[in-house]
């Protein structure tokens, strides 16, 4: 495996908080802003983790790097001689282990695992952004088997092995695409900030780890419930495990499967209503259950205070059924066994909060505050301007804590947005082939999350588009919104909008127009998934999902991956709308080639769509 590049950083002292916050921190216990700080705990102001941290071997360090003390000999030319093992042995540092070196690696620099690129196509300028790095939250993978966990007396690998996080979990990796619309007011912010939500949920949640072994009958389930409490012995992956894992992937050509033609109509990620494979139930990871309610249970209601409409009913998925949703994890069996306790028979049904709760919370929190903060500001232009959401509602309680989310102007647009987080269950990185892995995403809008099979080369969808015309949302919306609107390019549209769910766009709130995440969970066996890919819909609006991992194939790395498939979605771009792609190595990279058709199957289709770019009088019918 290539390995990223090295950037070995000192530690900075954190950077001190804005003068607001300390205002409000101090305010008196009476003041609004106090009461509100006290509802709603502020989020932690660091700078975002955008690199991993990790152990480096000894092979990487030269001889007399790092050292901190010892002789310092700056001997004449003629007085050096080579090191003669007879003699008096190579001077060392005492108290410096080379292969405890802690080292920073920039995950945006790190070509051969990640890769990133941005256009802005023909508009004036770009409402895209991304995020990528680590956050500091509690692991939540699966945990593997005893059986799978011991390695005998194996050397450990030579290859980079990340250290956990400050929780001594393996560090969680977040990536992230925004796409902003009506400006990037909104996709800035959530780049900027949605990290830290996520990050303060798990911590209001009490979120625990999930490969933490908690001894006792009444300890916390886990996707590891077995008798043996023996502290299992640490992985170790080798040289020869990651080998055999590459080469158990049976790679082959599913029956039926051809090459795509020009005459094949084919819908485009933007158009497609495919839905997601059937995900993984979620872990519980908390048994926080009076707290996580109270949590819920205050956030649905500002949400009713503040908007109405669509909000005082609406039943988010992963909340508590008594804060008004339809059931924490588990939460279902375990009110039909209270039920059905005269019968005298037991489930072992436990509720319990996880990772996929935190997110939804994350998401509604950070939508709330992004919209509030908007509704205390004076429109550039009182005459024409929109009320916003509802006057009676809004604006007779406009926003006490003085805000400066989104400008100084009133934003009126917003953002569609989707993550993707990744939790492995030892300290080896996910890229890694022997390693297997959970991905869970987080997804509002149009944005997409692809993967692709190692095994069949096929793009595996992790997100649906929120479109009115999908059948899912157009029920959900149907009670609250007056009609659906086809636009001159055949699209349906609500209010306006082409997207149901999405971050901000408070004019169209009350009609249900929410950030409600669509949560997905993927548990990734060792090498099973080449690499994983997220887009705007600048991308997927062009392409199909099969021709966007068919370009990334051709690549040699996530970085020349993620700059060709801009450059060619911009190319036969007729749009021209703002366009990003972001490239994740997973453990299947160097097989991405083998399975299925490769990257043939949609060739003689993308050189169509390059001739008909090229030539605009065939695209309108002309001959030459």
């Amino acid at each position: 495996m290539s390995r990223p590049p090295l950037c070995i950083l000192r530690a900075v002292r954190r950077p001190t908080l804005p003068l607001h916050i300390h205002s409000i921190r101090n305010a008196p216990n009476g003041s609004s802003a106090a009461a509100r700080s006290s509802r709603y705990p502020l989020c932690h102001r660091c700078c975002f983790h955008d690199y991993f941290i990790t152990h480096i071997p000894s092979s990487s360090l030269h001889p007399d790097q790092g050292r901190l003390s010892g002789p310092h000999h700056k001997l004449p030319r003629d007085k050096s001689t080579p090191h003669d093992a007879r003699g008096t042995p190579a001077a060392t540092v005492p108290g410096v282990s080379r292969e405890l070196t802690v080292v920073r690696i920039p995950l945006k620099s790190a070509k051969h695992h990640f890769g990133v690129s941005l256009s802005r196509g023909e508009r004036p300028y770009n409402e895209d952004a991304y995020q990528a790095g680590t956050i500091e939250m509690p692991a939540f993978a699966k945990r593997q088997p005893v059986t799978l966990t011991r390695r005998g007396d194996s050397l450990v690998t030579s290859e980079v092995t990340p250290v956990g996080g400050k929780g001594g979990d393996p560090q969680v990796f977040y990536f992230a695409v925004f796409d902003g619309h009506g400006g990037s007011e909104c996709s800035e912010f959530l780049r900027e900030q949605l990290h830290n939500y996520v990050e303060e949920a798990a911590r209001l949640f009490e979120l625990e780890s999930s490969l933490k072994r908690k001894g006792g009958a009444d300890r916390w389930p886990t996707s590891m419930d077995d008798a043996d409490k023996k502290t299992p012995k640490p992985v170790i992956v080798s040289k020869d495990a990651e080998k055999e894992a590459l080469d158990a992937v049976d790679t082959h050509k599913l029956p039926g499967m051809r090459p795509l033609t020009p005459e094949d109509k084919l819908e485009t990620g933007a158009e497609t209503k495919a839905k997601p494979l059937p995900g993984a139930p979620p872990l519980l990871q908390s048994g926080s259950i009076r707290k996580a309610e109270e949590l819920e249970r205050v956030l649905t209601k500002d949400w009713k205070d503040l908007v109405g409409g669509y909000f005082r009913r609406f039943k988010p998925e992963y909340f508590s059924m008594s804060a008004g949703g339809r059931g924490h994890p588990g939460e279902k069996e375990v009110v039909t066994e209270r039920n059905s306790s005269a019968s005298g028979t037991k489930s072992g049904s436990r509720e319990g909060v996880g990772v996929e709760t935190v997110l939804q919370y994350a998401f509604l929190k950070a939508d709330y505050d992004f919209v509030s903060a908007q509704v205390g500001k004076k429109d550039e232009d009182v005459v024409r301007a929109d009320k916003a959401i509802n006057d009676d509602d809004v604006l007779g309680h406009p926003s006490r804590t003085g805000k400066t989310i989104g400008g100084a102007k009133r934003f009126k647009g917003g953002s569609t947005c989707s993550v993707a987080l990744i939790s492995t269950p030892t300290p080896t990185p996910f890229w890694n082939p022997a390693t297997p892995c959970t991905i869970v995403t987080a997804h509002v809008g149009d944005t997409r999350i692809l993967l692709c099979r190692t095994d069949t080369g096929l793009a595996v969808p992790l997100t649906r588009n929120h479109h009115p015309s999908t059948p899912e949302e157009a029920t959900r919306l149907r009670r609250y919104a007056a009609t659906f609107v086809t636009d001159s390019f055949g699209e349906e549209r609500v209010s306006g909008l082409a997207n149901t769910r999405s971050f901000g766009d408070m004019a169209s709130k009350r009609i249900g127009v929410s950030a409600e995440p669509e949560l997905h969970r993927m548990e990734v066996t060792a090498a099973e998934y080449s690499f994983m890919v997220l887009i705007s819909d600048g991308v997927s609006g062009q392409l199909t999902d099969q021709e966007i991992v068919d370009i990334v194939k051709e690549a040699k790395t996530p970085e020349q991956a993620a700059r060709d498939v801009t450059s060619f979605a911009t190319e036969i771009s007729t749009d021209g709308d703002n366009a990003t792609t972001v490239v994740v190595r997973l453990g299947g990279w160097e097989r991405r080639c083998e399975g299925g058709l490769g990257s043939l199957g949609t060739k003689e289709l993308r050189d169509f769509k390059r001739e008909e770019a090229e030539n605009p009088r065939r695209a309108r019918g002309g001959r030459m």
